[in-house]
């Protein structure tokens, strides 16, 4: 099934209201390794997204146009660490569909994998260092896998989440090597990333929007 700026608004809409469900517990994961704001930070850039693309006339919009808007909206919200990086995420992602209109499942695979390859250009993290990179270089990986294999959108969806989910878990048993978190050494083995978190909120959000 191809997906449209509808459908894109209608992912915007599903990501929002997701992150904003999940705001309190975002923001407990934070206050054990951070400052206890990045799930007030995550849901009110996506409600900045959201809110901005609601004004847009969608049948006039392409798909680069809509993840556009939602980057600057997100970036003009949010002044912590995580705005300029989910900003360039969806910035990536408007420069990979190429003003097309309508998205093939090859064109979603690609869409996660210049989110991902946007946060670690502009973060600088690697794999390992206990951040939103340790779900979202993961998913990206499953997602490329899954498009290689000739498999659809949804089966592409479900694979990146699954692998976020995975990468997410895996970084409770790691010792942090960016961010606020790098300070606390040890005293961060156990807890889940909260970046790492969002992600797989953000791609959960994603996938039910895209494939329902």
């Amino acid at each position: 099934m191809p997906i449209d700026s509808s459908a894109l608004v209608k992912m915007f809409n599903g990501i929002a209201e997701a992150l904003e469900a999940d705001k309190e517990r975002l923001c407990a994961l934070d206050g054990v390794i951070g400052d206890a704001d990045h799930g007030i930070a995550m849901a009110l850039g996506f409600a900045a997204a959201r809110d901005a693309l609601a004004s847009l006339d969608v049948a006039a919009t392409s798909p680069t146009q809509i993840f556009n808007t939602a980057a600057k909206s997100f970036l003009n919200a949010v002044g912590a660490s995580s705005g300029p990086l989910y900003a360039t995420a969806m910035m990536r992602a408007g420069a990979a569909m190429k003003e097309k209109s309508t998205l093939a499942a090859a064109d979603i695979a690609g869409m996660i994998e210049a989110m991902a390859r946007g946060i670690q250009d502009r973060g600088k993290a690697e794999i390992g260092e206990k951040t939103m990179v340790d779900a979202w270089a993961p998913a990206a990986a499953a997602a490329a896998e899954a498009k290689a294999a000739g498999k659809d959108a949804t089966a592409i969806l479900s694979a990146a989440l699954s692998a976020a989910r995975d990468g997410a878990e895996a970084t409770k048993s790691m010792i942090a090597g960016k961010g606020r978190s790098s300070r606390l050494g040890e005293r961060a083995l156990g807890h889940i990333d909260p970046g790492a978190a969002s992600a797989v909120t953000i791609l959960e959000a994603m996938a039910k929007a895209l494939t329902s």
